[in-house]
């Protein structure tokens, strides 16, 4: 059987590599956009002293799960502004590289709500215009750096939007672990397991293959054993460097398969319970491995290349491993009774990432 694999991202990786952003852009105008916390880290000072004056716009609000509620006039207010720089650099987690996702594809209008009409009719489109996109996480978990999609929240209607088209894949992605000695506990774990989750995902999909595989198995091997030591030693470059190259392997894996149905349920245990998604899309693992299994030859030899043979032994180290690292693992640690819970599921799977899942259909 052929596989095909396509990735379009160039991508820098290690420590130090932040330092290299001015040769790798052209000389043209950038916007930063960035999350609260950049300045006081140092961080815009570090892009303002490697771009000079051609950094000429900041976008530092950005709040996690960006809502269309604050997107609308960060938008607006960006293309009546900044329409004269040709790049945008999102410097931070999913949630920055989101927003900027979202920023960088214009409407004829400049109005926010143009995009999330074009965005709910749920068909590809070709933005009026749009700026490239440089993608720098400071975080281990989000794989958006390598990957073209954004999920946009709206709280209010209890909806989601996931904006993917050709010019959302960044031109170019810089992997700099030194960027991620600052992340504190609660974040480094919640990220690494979303990690972990768009590798696995990778896996019990409908579009995986042998080469996805290739950088799901080794992402997930890495994650199991380096997660758990980096808890217990944040500032240890090394772990660092091991999880921030674990998280860009599994985007790379799902780049290609994207998500299932582990992330079609933590969209509504985001939106109804307000679970980081880290953990909302990890809690599950457990459960989702069990209703994978046996559903696909090939997709349990992938499985067995990292737990093993024996199907419960498999659930009860991903259940001990979740736990281990202080996340539940049951619906009901969340307040979900077992009516909801199926119901949640049923819901998973009638979505887009629920029928990657290989056992759609029979689940």
């Amino acid at each position: 059987m052929s596989a095909y694999f396509h990735n379009p991202v160039a991508t820098c990786f290690g420590s130090g590599s932040l330092n290299q952003l001015s040769t790798l852009t052209e000389r043209q105008n950038v916007a930063l956009v960035t999350f609260p916390e950049a300045r006081a880290l140092g961080l815009i000072d570090r892009v303002q002293a490697l771009l000079g004056e051609r950094l000429v716009y900041i976008v530092e609000d950005v709040q996690p799960n960006p809502d269309v509620a604050q997107l609308r006039s960060t938008y607006e207010r960006f293309w009546a502004e900044a329409e004269d720089c040709q790049t945008v650099i999102a410097l931070g987690g999913g949630s920055a590289i989101d927003t900027a996702k979202a920023l960088i594809v214009g409407t004829d209008s400049g109005q926010f709500d143009e995009l999330l009409g074009l965005l709910a009719l749920g068909q590809p489109f070709t933005p009026a215009r749009s700026k490239a996109l440089i993608a720098i996480p400071t975080t281990a978990g989000t794989g958006s750096e390598v990957t073209p999609w954004a999920t946009l929240w709206d709280s209010a209607a209890q909806k989601k939007y996931s904006l993917h088209l050709e010019c959302t894949w960044p031109k170019l992605a810089i992997v700099d672990p030194e960027l991620m000695l600052t992340v504190p506990p609660a974040v480094t774990v919640s990220t690494g397991l979303d990690a972990l989750s768009h590798a696995l995902e990778a896996i019990w999909n409908v579009n995986a293959n042998p080469l996805s595989d290739t950088f799901a198995v080794s992402a997930i091997e890495d994650i199991l054993d380096c997660l758990p030591k980096l808890q217990r030693d944040l500032s240890n470059r090394d772990l660092r460097a091991r999880m921030a190259l674990a998280a860009l392997k599994a985007g790379m894996a799902f780049s290609n398969t994207k998500t299932a149905l582990a992330h079609a349920i933590s969209y509504e245990m985001t939106l109804r319970h307000g679970l980081p998604h880290g953990i909302a899309c990890s809690f599950s693992l457990p459960l989702v491995l069990g209703l994978a299994w046996g559903r696909d030859s090939a997709r349990d030899c992938t499985l067995q290349r990292v737990f093993g043979p024996d199907l419960e032994q498999a659930r009860a180290r991903l259940r001990e491993f979740l736990q281990s690292l202080g996340v539940k693992t049951d619906f009901a640690d969340y307040g979900v009774d077992a009516d909801e819970a199926q119901a949640m599921i049923a819901h998973a799977l009638q979505g887009a990432r629920g029928k990657n899942f290989i056992g759609a259909r029979a689940v």
